[in-house]
Formats: structure tokens, sequence, C-alpha cells
């Protein structure tokens, strides 16, 4: 990347340098594993509907009222997700191959 784009784009190849340590490990999975992991979308939508319940009060009382309000907001959320995780089977088997002694057996 940096050969042919450093001189146009000299951040982004900075920024790889800087942040190298942190992406590399994600490549020592299968690429079933990196499928899962790679799926952000849902992790999204989960903050911005605690942004969007949030943001309309000013403060709250307490610590456990924020709590109490995302436990009920996640609630509401979980209800709305129908749709399994893309691949999810070949990534499970993935995962108990990798990592058999972490997973519980039914």
């Amino acid at each position: 990347f940096e050969v042919k784009w450093d001189e146009r784009y000299p951040l982004i190849s900075q920024s790889w340098r800087k942040n190298w340590a942190r992406v590399i490990p994600l490549f020592d999975y299968p690429p079933e594993i990196r499928r899962v992991i790679y799926t952000t979308n849902a992790i999204e939508s989960i903050n911005m509907s605690l942004r969007k319940v949030t943001k309309s009060r000013a403060s709250f009382p307490t610590d456990d009222a924020v709590m109490k309000l995302f436990y009920l907001a996640l609630n509401n959320i979980s209800k709305k997700w129908t749709m399994p995780i893309r691949d999810w089977a070949g990534a499970l088997n993935r995962f108990s191959i990798q990592f058999e002694d972490r997973l519980l057996q039914d």
C-alpha cells in the first residue's frame, strides 16, 4: 500500500503502521471466524439505539437509573433481532475446533 499510495494518502499508511500490532492478530483466525468478528453492523446498531435512548434525557439521578434504562432498551432491541448471524454454523464449527476447552458442550 505504501509504495503505491503513500504519496497521495500518507495518513492512511501512517495509521496502519501505528496500529499494526493491534490489527494483525485478527488475521490469525480462520476466515469463518474473521467474518463473524468483522460484522460490526449489529454492534453499531446497538450503540445507536442506546444513544437514542439517553439523548432525550439531560441527566440521570443515579448510575442505577442508567443501567435500568439500558437493560430495558436492550430487551426491546433484542426483540428486533430476527435474522441469524450470517455464516454462523461455519464460525461455530471453527470456534469449537479452535477453542474446544472454552465452549460449553450440551
